[in-house]
């Protein structure tokens, strides 16, 4: 359809007092009306970096400058953050930056009081940061650490015990079924008797060689031993001592046994107290090295004026196959027992035979597969090991450390051993979301994610039955929250649109999905305590995130609770884009794009320049309906619509939102698929949004500078300029953790190395290339745009400068920085499109 926009329109309105407007879905193609009226056409020449000079333009309308939206944003309004429920469902509590520097007040906002939040005391804070606290099983107090010391609070009266006065750091406090408190201080745990004022310790995990009274082994020690009657006496002195505490232990109840030993170099990755604190389940891997050789970032701008080198993270080509071992502790007895992993189906698989047959073959070699124990480990995620509220079962989320599988396990605390729930393979990888699970108590029953589907659903397993599943179709299921009397599960979803993220619930038992919210956009919730609420934050395309509350009875009432966003901000003619379905020539489904018009664009007779936007992280979703984290990009990309721009910010291939196979569509060949979906996205532009196919660009930061060097080192007939920004220019020096998953490891698949990293590829420059590359950045190493500087340099290339931030990390910070940034990119396009 050509200079026809195909959108879903994306305004929602939400008035002060709390009334919904919410997209007409059933229309998808309704065009989105930008707020900016139609600039007057004129050439690139003509064209003048607006400044703060230039207040309006000769119809009236506020220009938008690089000044104000690249400066501290606080002129924005600060967004509540850290934001949860009080104990009486009544009251709601959040942070707020202060106006000028970085420090954050508490908030505490009556939902009864319509005269505004309040400062939460500083004397008071400790009553009230009680945000990730635990509640006893009669729900009558809560325990829960503050400044690194643990408090119990009786809800009712608000009455708050101190139990710890230390400097130590308490963490992971919790309620034992016998009423008492345990806590953890390193790798000590203990349980505080508060009505007797007595404390226990339950278990102290030590990383070292247990005491050994062993015989001596070798033919020296023997000889020592034999020759000189010091070494005999020591020994025999030593076994004595030993024997008597052992004598000690065992007839006198007041000693009691509470170490367990698990070898020098090692540290502990996980523990987990038993509710009856009888238990423990540990997971130990090697402490490994502080620092590689290669491993360290020169920060050149410092306090006493010296080079200070820091220390920062490995590189996936260093290739340590990291793995675990998992043990059960049974703290009564002191008995430790390993639970191996050869329980869990495929664990001994070789599943990267076919990529090493490919590698192999490419050197002229044979690869034989055979059968081996592959490294595992506990999973990477916010309590992977979770036990029943009674301690009576206990699962634990495994993963594979080739990124090809995840177990749910459960362990079998009479025979010691692992069973086996769940096993998702995926042949690209198990993605590091939507693994969230539980117990549903009353029934022994597992509810977990699995995209097993080929979309995040939520399930559930008894643990001698089969599994079920309780949502299906093209979703993604996320953000569980159990009630209380485990008759249904909360949850996060885009069931309406891929990006319109909305609140239901669920059934434990099955049944059909209710939706509790209709507000469009971007919502995140939390379930009130008394469970007749939800504390939404909910954005919209062109609006920040504000605190909403949703009443769940008969009246379905909705609250504004902030007003945080200012009257400048609301003031300013900025772009509300529309989210557009781009056909793809690759696949069936279409690519979700952000697209920003200039107002009148079909009306003029000069075809318009575009910039296309290419996200951050990969995986990522910003073509959502909700407040986009690239704030700064959207105030720019409105700059450019108010200067003639068409603008497109598309959700390529690897994006989240979309499913499983669009997740994996990059597996062993990043930067292809989603330079394929770039190239769409030009064809749709020229065809729908009267573009010249010869004034294109784009630009985009980390992933998405990467993308840029792929998009012009391999297609530039399409792109005419573009600036990478802390780019990655080769994927063997991005962290494992990340890289991995996508690629494999060099050592095994240097095939998708070499075909995913643009350095390979930098012979293709033949247009403008802006680096900008901050040099304190730990997660892209200023050290990918250097080498990619020094081959582009080797290849005589001469379309390309580098700009260099000296304090800026990864993510930008200063507001000088910036603006300078963008000035540079706005100054790219001005003369090049």
């Amino acid at each position: 359809m050509k200079r026809q926009l195909l959108s879903l329109a994306i305004a929602v309105s939400l008035s002060a007092c709390g009334s919904t407007s919410s997209p007409n879905l059933s229309t998808p193609d309704t065009t989105a009306q930008t707020s900016a009226p139609q600039t007057q056409q004129s050439s690139p020449q003509q064209m003048v970096l607006p400044t703060k000079a230039q207040a309006v333009l000769a119809n009236g309308e506020q220009v938008i400058t690089l000044e104000k939206i690249m400066s501290d944003p606080d002129w924005m309004g600060r967004q509540p953050e850290s934001w949860y429920w009080g104990d009486d469902s009544s009251t709601i509590l959040y942070k707020q930056k202060r106006e000028g520097n970085p420090l954050r007040d508490l908030y505490q906002q009556s939902l009864n009081n319509q005269a505004g939040a309040e400062t939460v005391k500083l004397a008071q804070l400790h009553v009230a940061s009680d945000r990730f606290a635990r509640t006893n099983k009669a729900g009558t107090h809560e325990v829960y650490t503050f400044s690194g010391n643990v408090f119990v609070k009786e809800i009712a009266s608000q009455k708050v015990q101190q139990l710890t006065y230390t400097s130590a750091t308490e963490r992971d406090a919790m309620f034992l079924t016998t009423g008492e408190v345990a806590y953890r201080v390193g790798d000590k745990f203990f349980k505080h008797n508060i009505a007797k004022n007595r404390i226990v310790e339950l278990a102290s995990l030590l990383t070292r060689e247990a005491p050994s009274m062993s015989e001596p082994t070798t033919y020296i020690a023997k000889e020592q031993h034999e020759l000189i009657d010091y070494v005999a006496l020591q020994k025999r002195n030593s076994e004595l001592r030993a024997e008597q505490a052992d004598q000690l232990k065992a007839q006198n109840s007041s000693v009691t046994t509470t170490e367990f030993y698990f070898g020098k170099g090692n540290r502990v990755a996980y523990a987990s107290l038993s509710p009856k604190g009888d238990k423990m389940v540990v997971s130990i891997t090697k402490a490994g090295p502080t620092r590689a050789k290669s491993d360290i970032m020169p920060n050149y701008v410092t306090s006493d004026g010296n080079i200070e080198p820091e220390r920062v993270r490995h590189r996936v080509a260093d290739n340590r196959k990291y793995k675990e071992a998992l043990f059960l502790l049974d703290l009564k007895s002191g008995q430790k027992f390993p639970l191996s992993f050869d329980q869990l189906p495929g664990y001994d698989e070789d599943v990267l035979a076919s990529v090493r047959e490919e590698n192999y073959k490419r050197e002229g070699k044979t690869y034989e597969s055979k059968k081996s124990p592959r490294n595992i480990h506990v999973m990477r995620m916010w309590n992977p090991i979770k036990w029943q509220e009674d301690g009576q079962q206990v699962g634990v989320m495994l993963e594979a450390w080739d990124n090809k599988d995840r177990w749910l396990a459960t362990v079998d605390l009479l025979q010691n051993k692992l069973t086996n729930q769940h096993r998702l393979h995926d042949d690209a990888w198990v993605n590091y979301s939507f693994n969230e699970f539980g117990w549903l108590d009353d029934s022994n029953t597992l509810y977990f994610l699995s995209e097993h589907s080929g979309y995040s659903h939520l399930y559930t397993k008894s643990l001698k039955g089969n599994v079920k599943a309780l949502t299906s179709g093209q979703f993604e299921v996320s953000d569980l929250t159990l009630n209380k009397d485990e008759s249904a599960i909360y949850f996060k979803a885009n069931v309406k649109h891929p990006g319109i993220y909305e609140i239901y619930k669920v059934p434990t038992k099955g049944g059909d999905i209710v939706a509790l919210t209709d507000l469009g956009g971007m919502n995140d919730y939390a379930l009130s305590p008394d469970e007749s609420k939800l504390l939404i934050e909910h954005s919209s395309v062109t609006m920040p995130p504000e605190l909403f509350v949703v009443d769940m009875g008969s009246n379905a009432q909705v609250q504004q609770v902030t007003y945080t966003v200012s009257d400048e901000f609301k003031s300013m003619p900025f772009v509300a884009p529309s989210i557009v379905a781009v056909p793809s020539s690759h696949q069936d489904e279409p690519v979700y794009s952000r697209v920003y018009l200039p107002k009148g664009f079909n009306e003029s007779a000069e075809k318009h320049r575009a910039v296309m936007f290419n996200h951050g992280a990969g995986y990522l979703q910003n073509s959502h309906l909700g407040w986009s984290g690239y704030f700064r990009e959207y105030m720019f990309h409105s700059m450019l619509a108010q200067q003639g721009y068409v603008v497109i910010d598309m959700d390529f291939r690897a994006s989240k939102g979309y499913g499983r196979d669009w997740r994996t569509a990059i597996y062993r060949h990043m930067g292809k698929p989603e330079v394929q979906d770039m190239l769409d996205g030009v064809e749709w532009l020229v065809e729908n949004a009267n573009v010249d196919r010869e004034r294109v660009g784009t630009y985009g930061g980390s992933y998405g500078g990467f993308l840029t060097l792929m998009a012009l080192f391999n297609e530039p007939d399409t792109f005419q300029s573009g600036s990478a920004l802390r780019l990655v220019s080769d994927w063997a020096y991005y962290n494992h953790g990340y890289t991995s998953n996508i690629l494999n490891t060099p050592e095994d698949d240097k095939i998708a190395y070499e075909r995913s990293s643009p350095i390979y590829f930098a012979e293709g420059l033949t247009k403008p290339l802006l680096i900008n590359a901050p040099m304190v950045d730990d997660n892209v190493f200023f050290q990918d745009s250097v080498r990619l500087v020094q081959r582009l340099i080797e290849l005589e290339k001469e379309d390309f400068e580098t700009a260099i931030y000296p304090v800026e990390p990864h993510g930008f910070v200063q507001p000088s920085s910036w603006l300078d940034e963008y000035r540079r990119i706005y100054k790219l396009f001005e003369q090049t499109l």
